[in-house]
């Protein structure tokens, strides 16, 4: 695990992000956790301004 801190600096520009789950887990097979990313990702869009393109369904 990285021990580093990202932080993105340009607040305006597109980033690609990507993410690594414990023991390599497909988080997109069980609904449940299909569920918590999809109201997380609409929290941060509703209250942290996240603009979305693209993520996998």
């Amino acid at each position: 695990m990285s021990s580093e801190n990202y932080i993105i600096h340009d607040q305006y520009a597109v980033h690609f992000l990507t993410f690594t789950v414990i023991d390599w887990i497909d988080i997109f097979t069980r609904a449940s956790y299909k569920i918590e990313i999809a109201n997380s990702l609409e929290y941060c869009q509703k209250n942290k301004g996240l603009r979305l393109f693209a993520y996998p369904r």
